[in-house]
């Protein structure tokens, strides 16, 4: 009986948020079509490395196995994407998996995203309803406009934007390409706009629409195709206006 074939990876770990990491061997038996999360899982039921040493499961983040949580982004092969969709047999071997290094890490490949939420939270991306009661439906977008705010909403939040972004990084506060193209999102929604003086104004100071760079690794990277360099030039030219209406003191919206 000939021997199973096996997949390899080369994976960086982490014991503890302060610690240094290492990498670890690890042999996997080869699957048609399997995807990287699968060999996740086959090392977390057989943790033994290349070596046939013993060792603790790998730790990693996921939950919707589709494409649409954001939550199993990872650097493959040195780049970094969505693990759920990595299959195998469209990747290079020895196969590396490493954590997204622009945000802190937890344990191995287990990351804490915070710093989006955060940022989502600085820019309001969300639409203000009042009352308790059914408002019933809301007003109506025009059909083009409509379009282009779904391919917006697709954002996961996974952070890929954020990982390839060179301006994301320890010695800048830049909040990044997604949360940017969250404020396009919700000022271009018929209520959100009420809040977009204010939306605007949080991604004019420290941290905001100024730090990019525009290297555009941002577009290139994201898994849903999202057009996030459109998105800053359109903020580019909404904050122009706004700092206008600001200075002259002519419109507080």
């Amino acid at each position: 009986m000939a021997d199973q074939k096996t997949v390899k990876f080369i994976i960086t770990r982490q014991d503890t948020p302060d610690s240094a990491t290492y990498t670890e061997e690890f042999e996997v038996p080869y699957r048609p079509n399997m995807n990287v999360i699968s060999a996740l899982m086959y090392i977390r039921s057989n943790p033994v490395n290349a070596k046939g040493e013993k060792t603790t499961p790998v730790t990693w983040d996921m939950n919707c196995l589709e494409e649409v949580c954001g939550a199993c982004s990872m650097v493959i092969n040195g780049k970094p994407r969505q693990s759920c969709s990595a299959l195998v047999d469209q990747l290079e071997q020895p196969i590396r998996l490493a954590p997204m290094s622009t945000f802190p890490i937890v344990r191995d490949l287990q990351i804490d995203r915070s710093r989006m939420f955060d940022s989502l939270k600085r820019v309001k991306a969300w639409i203000p309803i009042d009352g308790t009661y059914d408002l019933g439906p809301g007003p109506r977008m025009p059909e083009k406009k409509r379009q282009w705010a779904y391919e917006l909403s697709k954002c996961m939040t996974c952070g890929v934007c954020l990982e390839s972004c060179p301006n994301v990084n320890s010695g800048s506060n830049f909040i990044g390409p997604a949360p940017l193209s969250q404020v396009r999102l919700f000022n271009a929604h018929p209520t959100g706009e009420m809040h977009r003086g204010e939306r605007l104004d949080a991604i004019m100071g420290d941290g905001g629409i100024a730090n990019c760079g525009n290297s555009q690794n941002c577009v290139q990277s994201c898994p849903k195709g999202i057009p996030l360099t459109t998105s800053i030039a359109s903020l580019n030219r909404a904050t122009s206006i706004q700092a206008f209406k600001n200075f002259f003191g002519s419109d507080s919206i």
